[in-house]
């Protein structure tokens, strides 16, 4: 596989939460399905004690072919169920394309810090590159709009970037196909011009992406270095806990809680292979129509109902 650059290579000793302040809410986090179960892992490794609620949105997935318009109401939806029903502290959009659409509406319609996945990543390869030359996939949703390319260009140091949408990707995970024949063929053609323009390093833009690492890895090759924004991401929550002071603290470790808006079966199948065993029950959701949330400063959009059951 190729070589990994993150938080997780840090030493996670040097985080320590022991000072925050107790605040016995959860943290929400949501999703279109599967990957942001990357995210939570790292987050659960990272601060064992908190407590999470994740929503995988695995009803209406994927999010990456949807009008952008469409995906911020979704992540609206979610958000307000998060606050207004398990009172979350802080809401991790675990979703690349969501956090494009709409991480901004999101953080000026919640009343409780807003995180999402894009900056974090940004800031590890911009760390992890060695010639400057970097690259990054995603959905079509996240590659169209442009969250990355504007992030990237405001950094203080130029890079060279080369972009690839990889259509397809985010289906093999959620079917549990990450070394198929299938998806090793899809690889290399979508990610042939990665190749070829000579990057030392790629962005996952797509929390799905790093159970598909070591089919990437053989596509761009070994000596690439793969960046996944999970624990880059996990960091950030840490840091805005302690800085809010909004941390759990005390003795115990922490209670993750998971739904699904689609087959609860299937989640707790596939879900339970790629985050582990511990996933355990999954809770069913359904979601009344989402309304429109538009993404201009000062606009908080209409109280969505939502329909739930076991919270």
């Amino acid at each position: 596989m190729g070589a990994w650059s993150g938080a997780r290579s840090r030493n996670l000793l040097a985080v320590d939460d022991r000072d925050l302040s107790v605040d016995e809410r959860p943290i929400g986090m949501f999703d279109s399905g599967f990957g942001g179960l990357s995210v939570a892992r790292a987050l659960i490794d990272l601060a064992p004690r908190e407590h999470l609620v994740y929503v995988g949105d695995t009803g209406r997935y994927p999010y990456g072919p949807r009008p952008l318009a469409e995906v911020r109401a979704y992540a609206a939806q979610i958000g307000r169920w998060l606050v207004e029903c398990h009172d979350v502290k802080l809401v991790v959009v675990a979703c690349n394309t969501a956090a494009a659409a709409g991480l901004e509406a999101l953080q000026r319609l919640l009343p409780v810090p807003v995180i999402g996945v894009i900056e974090p990543g940004v800031r590890s390869v911009a760390k992890a590159t060695r010639n400057r030359k970097v690259g990054v996939i995603g959905t079509v949703g996240t590659i169209s709009s442009g969250a990355y390319q504007e992030a990237i260009g405001q950094l203080a140091v130029p890079l060279e970037l080369s972009c690839a949408a990889c259509p397809g990707f985010v289906e093999f995970v959620e079917r549990g196909e990450t070394l198929s024949d299938q998806v090793v063929v899809l690889a290399e053609r979508l990610l042939a011009p990665l190749r070829d323009a000579g990057i030392d390093t790629l962005l996952l833009g797509c929390t799905h992406y790093p159970f598909l690492a070591r089919t990437i890895a053989d596509a761009v090759g070994r000596s690439v270095v793969l960046v996944s924004s999970a624990d880059e991401t996990a960091f950030d929550v840490v840091a805005t806990l302690a800085q809010s002071q909004l941390g759990r603290g005390g003795d115990g470790p922490g209670v993750a809680r998971f739904y699904s808006s689609g087959d609860v079966d299937w989640f707790r199948s596939v879900g339970g292979r790629l985050f582990g065993a511990e996933l355990g029950d999954v809770g069913q959701l359904s979601w009344s129509a989402a309304e429109a949330v538009a993404d201009e400063p000062g606009v908080s959009g209409t109280t969505m109902a939502v329909s739930r059951q076991h919270q």
